[in-house]
């Protein structure tokens, strides 16, 4: 067994028996508040987060001056991540310190402890970019399956003899997320001066949806030329209905292609992982030579055109 190894095996035994002992055996007595053991009116700051707010201000400060930004607000927000960017690479710049510990742990038998450092530190932004554009992804995805319903609500509303922005606020207060988030959005923009239907389609754009556009223009085409708005919303959430229907079943029908790609890229990165860590000699010996650093290079290139073109070939445009 390699030191490696047996280094994080002890220290893992050694967490979770501090962890038994402290929490389960012999837990810490209960304490008073600490919003009772201050006086009123003094705010107390530790030095951690007086450090914490130095860094963010000195990353804000940064940002402020590129243009481009590799995790930006807009982008955090259409994630559903709602620290700000400079906490959110804070945040990815411990994790990536934690990344290029446990590579150096992992190499350190084999001697390309450095190497591996490296690779995990500079891989923890790319996981943490990926990571933001599934969540992305995903939300878009909700937001979609949500639209149906969200029709719906607002024609019973106007039915009721509610007004149109009323009943958009309501259903905001109502629905779940990502949903409510963006029709508070659109509401809060008609209260500072912009149209509903405007709002709504910039909501539309965010989210990169077609049928919320729809609805959009639905009220949009209302407000200027009048008549039943919730017999046109009915049509339009008929429309929807019909769409999402195909949609789920062209989603099922290209699940096995999906799953297909996801295994075929994820299989020589838990391959390498694997050797890694069983067989940490037989992997040194690609970063020991010109020829073994040329060959993780190719290989890494290859892996990214594969995984492109196999996401390419997959997607089925709707």
């Amino acid at each position: 067994m390699s030191p490696g190894i047996l280094i994080a095996g002890l220290s893992v035994c050694l967490l979770a028996a501090l962890v038994i002992l402290f929490f389960v055996i012999a837990p810490p007595p209960p304490r008073v508040a600490r919003d009772r053991r201050r006086a009123p009116g003094v705010e107390h700051v530790s030095t951690l987060t007086k450090v914490t707010q130095r860094t963010t201000a000195v990353i804000d400060s940064t940002f402020t001056k590129q243009r481009a930004r590799l995790f930006g607000a807009e982008e955090l927000e259409l994630a559903g991540i709602k620290s700000e960017p400079s906490s959110f690479v804070l945040i990815v710049g411990s994790a990536a310190s934690i990344a290029a510990l446990v590579g150096a742990l992992l190499g350190w038998a084999s001697g390309s402890a450095i190497i591996l450092a490296l690779l995990f530190a500079l891989l923890t932004p790319i996981v943490a970019k990926l990571v933001v554009i599934l969540r992305t992804s995903r939300r878009r995805s909700k937001f979609s399956d949500q639209i149906d319903d969200t029709v719906q609500l607002i024609a019973g509303g106007l039915r009721a003899g509610h007004g149109l922005s009323r009943t958009v606020a309501a259903v905001a207060s109502e629905a779940e997320a990502p949903m409510s988030e963006e029709l508070a959005r659109a509401v809060n923009e008609t209260r500072l001066g912009r149209n509903l239907a405007e709002a709504l389609a910039v909501a539309a754009h965010r989210m990169r949806s077609d049928d919320f556009e729809w609805v959009a223009q639905a009220i949009a085409i209302n407000m200027e030329t009048g008549g039943n708005l919730a017999e046109v919303l009915d049509q339009v959430g008929k429309t929807i209905r019909e769409r999402n229907e195909i949609r789920r079943q062209v989603s099922a029908l290209s699940a096995e292609g999906r799953l297909s790609g996801i295994i075929l890229v994820a299989l020589p990165v838990g391959v390498f992982l694997f050797l890694s860590i069983t067989q940490p000699t037989l992997i040194a010996g690609f970063f020991n030579n010109i020829i073994g650093i040329i060959a993780m290079i190719v290989a890494i290139i290859l892996l990214i055109v594969g995984s492109f073109w196999t996401a390419a070939s997959v997607k089925v445009k709707f």
